[in-house]
Parts: structure tokens; sequence; C-alpha cells
């Protein structure tokens, strides 16, 4: 059983603690088929709507519960890291038209991404700018009432079976960051195509997008022209924070199979826990989980507190997150001595699925350099 004394910290509120409950009865009756990863990712939104967790992924009054957000991906990755990747990509994919959208295209698409009948996608980066943003090359040029999308976006969660992307392309207002705008991209737009799917070691949906002389009205933008940069940037201001939510779930379990181990292998007679560099694993490994547990939330409830940007503590939270729970997970497989490498374990699957997530939504030394910036910032302001 996993430890839930967290729930206890004044971050929450007992809503947060009663879906918590709500979470664990569902995460820990999931049965998730692997062998399709796009069918299983279907199966699993359509689940998550049904169940009405998916109501969290996005706001039509454009106030999403971070916190909410957190302990729902904390819970799902603990018991499976593709029902994680569902849900997380639905927030993610439909967070720019939360945020920012007008009314009428949170009430076309929020809706249908709630209920788990629509799968969304963020596409942003591209083959030659992944952490560089501002250096995107994908145009959007004005015809009359259209724009025209003209590039390709590579690793796209989802690529190939969302329905709808929040799509980032320049159109031109300034050099760099200042010239990028989102759209709303309907998949079944002619000009769109999916050119490459891509395999990773934890599979996941993923694409290379081509956009061809591929038309979308203007009233498919989101925000202004030119505020692309800021759009995309808080969003990510918002996910980045869940994203070491999920890192924590991963630790989590891995702290837990590890505890299971030790506990239940003998070593000459004895339980592996009884020798002591063992127990000084384990402490590390709690020490580890509830650090991280710490800056998650703490991120987490100042946003919901009302902070209109938490960029430093949500690289903070992504950046000792992710890494602790690489550390952790490293522990939990030599904890496990041969059982810990061998194909299908738990522990050998999170091994699989932790690595990404020091990559994605902002690489671990790019997260330094945000933590760097803000800090001198801080200091020079004072």
């Amino acid at each position: 059983m996993s430890d839930r004394s967290f729930l206890n910290w004044p971050f929450f509120e007992d809503r947060h603690r009663a879906l918590a409950g709500e979470l664990e009865d569902f995460a820990g009756g999931l049965d998730v088929d692997h062998a399709d990863t796009d069918a299983a990712c279907r199966a699993l939104v359509s689940a998550l709507g049904e169940s009405g967790f998916l109501k969290y992924s996005g706001a039509l009054d454009g106030q999403l519960d971070v916190r909410t957000l957190c302990l729902i991906r904390e819970a799902l990755a603990r018991h499976d890291g593709l029902a994680d990747f569902a849900f997380a990509m639905q927030g993610l994919g439909t967070g720019a038209i939360s945020l920012f959208g007008t009314d009428a295209q949170k009430q076309e698409w929020l809706p249908l991404t709630r209920s788990g009948q629509a799968i969304s996608a963020f596409a942003l980066t591209e083959p030659a700018s992944g952490s560089d943003v501002a250096n995107s090359t994908m145009t959007a040029t004005r015809d009359g009432d259209d724009y025209v999308l003209s590039g390709e976006k590579t690793w796209i969660s989802n690529g190939g079976i969302a329905d709808v992307y929040t799509l980032f392309s320049r159109t031109g207002e300034a050099p760099g960051a200042r010239g990028l705008s989102a759209f709303i991209v309907p998949a079944n737009l002619p000009g769109f195509e999916v050119v490459e799917r891509l395999e990773t070691i934890a599979p996941h949906p993923l694409a290379t997008l081509r956009f061809t002389d591929c038309r979308v009205p203007a009233s498919a933008m989101i925000g202004d022209p030119g505020a692309g940069f800021r759009i995309a940037m808080s969003v990510l201001d918002v996910f980045r924070s869940t994203v070491a939510a999920a890192a924590l779930g991963f630790a989590r379990r891995a702290l837990e199979e590890s505890v299971a181990r030790v506990t239940t292998r003998h070593v000459q007679g004895a339980p592996l826990f009884d020798l002591q560099m063992v127990q000084g694993h384990i402490a590390d490994m709690a020490l580890d989980v509830d650090a991280a547990a710490l800056l998650v939330y703490r991120a987490a409830w100042t946003k919901d507190s009302g902070a209109p940007r938490v960029t430093r503590e949500a690289a903070m939270a992504k950046l000792f997150a992710t890494d602790q729970a690489q550390k952790v997970i490293d522990r939990a497989v030599q904890l496990h001595g041969g059982d810990g490498v061998k194909s299908g374990e738990t522990v050998e699957k999170l091994y699989r699925e932790i690595r990404a997530l020091r990559i994605y939504e902002g690489a671990s030394d790019v997260q330094r350099v945000v933590i760097a910036r803000q800090t001198l910032g801080q200091y020079q302001g004072g």
C-alpha cells in the first residue's frame, strides 16, 4: 500500500483527499493491454472520460486546478505509465484552449476532450527546434480568411491518433519568439499527414507530422497573433509541475516494490532488509520521494493560490522530481537483482518509463538554466 500521509499536508483541501480515494479505486482496477499502444491509449481516454476524471483536464472557465492534475498524474503513473500519458495529453493538448481560447473554441472542443470523445495533442517541437522554441520555422501565412500552414512537427505525443492538435507556427509579427502564434488544427484537414511513427524504449503514440498548404480559418487562432510563445510557456508552466508529479508516481511505485522485495527476499537466512546498506538505500529512496513531493505540491499550490506564473517553482519541481525518480528507480532495479532487468517486471518497466521525463517539456539542463535565470532575476530585483 502506497504511503498516503502526504495528503494531510496543508497543500490539500478535503476535495483533493476525496479525489485521491476515487483515483486509487479507479487506477487499482486498471488492466491495460500494452500489445497495441494506440488501441490502449484510445481505450484509456474513453475510460478516463467515462469515469469523470477527464473533466479536470480542461477548464471552460479558464481555471485549471494544478493540485488535482498532479494528484491524478501521480496516481495513474504509480499504476500504469500509459494511463498517465493518456490523461496528461488530454490536458496538455487543450491547455492553450482552456487558458486562452475564446468561448466558441472552448465550447467546440473541451466537451469532447473532457468526455473522452476526442483525443488531443500539443504540437510544438520541430526537427531543428526542440528546447529552442523561438527558432521554430513552421509557417502560417495569412491568405484571406485563412492561414496556410507549412512545415513539420516531430516528437508529437498522440501524433497519429489525435483528433485535434494545438499547433504553434510562425506568423511573422516579429523575429524569434514574438513571431509565433497558436492554432487549433483538426486532424482531418487536407494537407495534414503523419509521415513517421516514432518508437521509443517506453512505447507511446509519437509521430512526425507534415503540413503542406494546410488551411485553417483565422478563427482557429488561439489568442492574438504573435502571442504563441507566451501561450506555450504559460501552458508548460502549468503542466511542467504535472510531469514532476508523474515522476513522483513512478518513484513511489519503485519504493513500494523495493520495500516488498527486501522484506520478503532472504539472504543467508535473514531478510535482505537486515543488511545496513540495504536500509541505507531504502532511506535514500524515501527521502527523495518526500523531497520531490514537497516541491511538486508547492509548485501546484502556488499556482492554485493565484500566482500568475510559477516558472521557477515548476522548473525546480520537474528537475528534482524527474532526476531523483531516475535514481530511486535505478536503486530499485539494483535491489531486485536479476529480476530488476527481466522484461515485463514492474521495476524494469519503470526504468524505461522514467527516462523520457527528464527530456520532454524542458530537459533537465534547460530547467537548470531557467532556475538560474529566475534566481538571478530575484536577487537583482531585490
